[in-house]
């Protein structure tokens, strides 16, 4: 029951859930070297998302250990919980709530089941499993059953629980996965790369994972390979990278079409996409101007947003303003950064009025994004405020997706089309090394604080503004270059 580290043997929930969600860090949590972890910002948030569920679900403050326990205290919180399993298997959970339910205990006539807190919309097994290993060892600890568990979700904005019952099923799935477990972090090295390797950028073994993925050839650094199309390549005899590009374009949409047509069509493009990474070669893919509605154009008005998505309200609309001089170039000197901040109290019909306001303002600048997210934004915003059609139509032809336009225009030797790597093989560096959207959104929480009269760090919303204007500059180092390949033919 204290609080000294688990021991190195031991079976964790923490350890169970990284394997649930990757087997390959679960083996780097107990054995890589911990100075290479990065940090992210996906466990702090995970961690405000709890707390807020957790303040909805029991508004007075949990008791802590077993002496809360003993005092049938209604929430619990630290108490660490040990036994065995199978094949004595050391176990160890510690559960972030524990709470008082109707029973018969050691500690008296009521009983206690172990909460977790969800994010996103579904229950999974990550949810599940961990939770049932918290189950398991306090009926153990408090020689009473746990007949069902519970999930809270919704971030303390609209509390919803899922209860899930401590079924002889779910007992046995999580026998199996814990002996899986246990194999796996017996091994002298670790497993795999994930197949599907799009959660990787919010673990805190990316980096390491990325290193082997890059010199390995990995299947999923090319772009447009995901977890299934790699398995449908695998078993073509396509193991990597370097495979891949030495294909035959033809053949291999032919032997790709047995898995349906859509895939025959897009071969020759993996091929032709590998061959660039592999041979650092770009391509122009398209004839004519990739940005024509530059050319002419009096400036540019460069967007970003910044989301929290779970509160689905967009906080930040972020604009960089950049005119050109007479002579037709592009004045950076006189770019001026507007950004609106939006709480929810100030409500969408007044968000509108102000975003169409700065708008009208440059009724002939094209708006330049990256990505979808800027446009759908407007027009469903748009939409719901009864905006004419004409008027949507007419915002809608002035903006431009910057990212659609270098996939239609261009080949490039990059494993991703995103901002990140696009703006950043064009030399342009975040003055916040290591900001992200995730990072924006614990920012923006931490500055909300409590309230107006409670709010946190200035310093919290000024990294904000600062990491927003710098994805509007390095929407513009991509647009600029296409540009400039425009004009040089």
């Amino acid at each position: 029951m204290g609080d000294t580290p688990p021991a190195a043997n031991v079976l964790t929930d923490r350890l169970l859930r990284s394997w649930l969600r990757c087997r390959r860090k679960a083996w780097l949590d107990r054995h890589a070297d911990p100075s290479d972890r990065r940090w992210t910002a996906h466990r702090n948030l995970q961690l405000d998302d709890q707390q807020r569920c957790f303040v909805a679900l029991l508004p007075q403050p949990p008791g802590h250990g077993e002496a809360a326990c003993r005092s049938g205290a209604k929430g619990v919180v630290g108490l660490r919980l040990k036994g065995s399993g199978p094949a004595d298997m050391a176990l160890e959970a510690h559960p972030p709530l524990l709470l008082k339910v109707p029973g018969e205990s050691r500690w008296g006539r009521f009983a206690y089941q172990p909460v977790l807190a969800r994010q996103g919309r579904r229950l999974t097994r990550e949810h599940q499993l961990p939770l049932a290993l918290s189950a398991q060892l306090l009926e153990s600890e408090q020689q009473a059953p746990v007949p069902e568990l519970l999930v809270v979700g919704g971030g303390g904005r609209r509390l919803e629980r899922d209860r899930v019952p401590f079924t002889a099923g779910l007992k046995r799935q999580l026998t199996d996965s814990l002996r899986k477990l246990a194999q796996d972090l017996q091994r002298q090295s670790p497993p795999a790369l994930a197949a599907d390797r799009r959660k990787c950028t919010l673990c805190c073994w990316r980096g390491v994972c990325g290193e082997e993925a890059s010199a390995q050839g990995h299947l999923s650094e090319v772009s447009g390979i995901g977890a299934k199309r790699r398995e449908m390549l695998i078993e073509l005899g396509i193991e990597g990278l370097a495979d891949l590009a030495a294909a035959d374009p033809d053949q291999l949409a032919s032997r790709m079409e047995r898995f349906g047509d859509q895939h025959g069509e897009v071969a020759r493009a993996l091929v032709l996409q590998a061959r660039a990474q592999r041979d650092n070669l770009m391509t122009r893919l398209t004839e004519g101007p990739a940005l024509p509605e530059l050319i002419e154009a009096p400036g540019v008005l460069l967007y970003d947003i910044e989301s929290d998505p779970d509160a689905r309200h967009d906080f930040l609309h972020g604009f960089v303003r950049v005119p050109r001089c007479s002579d037709g170039r592009w004045d950076l000197d006189q770019a001026r950064y507007h950004p609106i901040l939006v709480l929810e109290h100030h409500g969408e019909a007044r968000c509108w009025q102000r975003l169409d306001r700065f708008l009208s303002q440059y009724r002939d600048w094209p708006i330049l994004h990256y990505g979808e997210t800027e446009s759908l934004a407007l027009r469903r915003m748009g939409q719901r405020q009864s905006v004419p059609d004409v008027q949507l139509k007419h915002l809608q032809e002035r903006l431009i997706d910057v990212h659609a336009r270098v996939r239609r225009s261009w080949r490039l030797p990059l494993s991703s089309y995103g901002l990140k790597s696009v703006a950043s093989w064009q030399g342009f560096r975040w003055s916040l090394p290591g900001a992200d959207g995730a990072r924006a959104l614990l920012w923006w929480r931490q500055w909300l604080g409590e309230g107006p009269r409670r709010r946190g760090s200035r310093y919290a919303l000024r990294w904000i503004l600062q990491y927003n204007r710098d994805d509007c500059l390095a929407t513009w180092a991509v647009a600029s270059w296409m540009a400039g390949q425009d004009a040089t033919g």
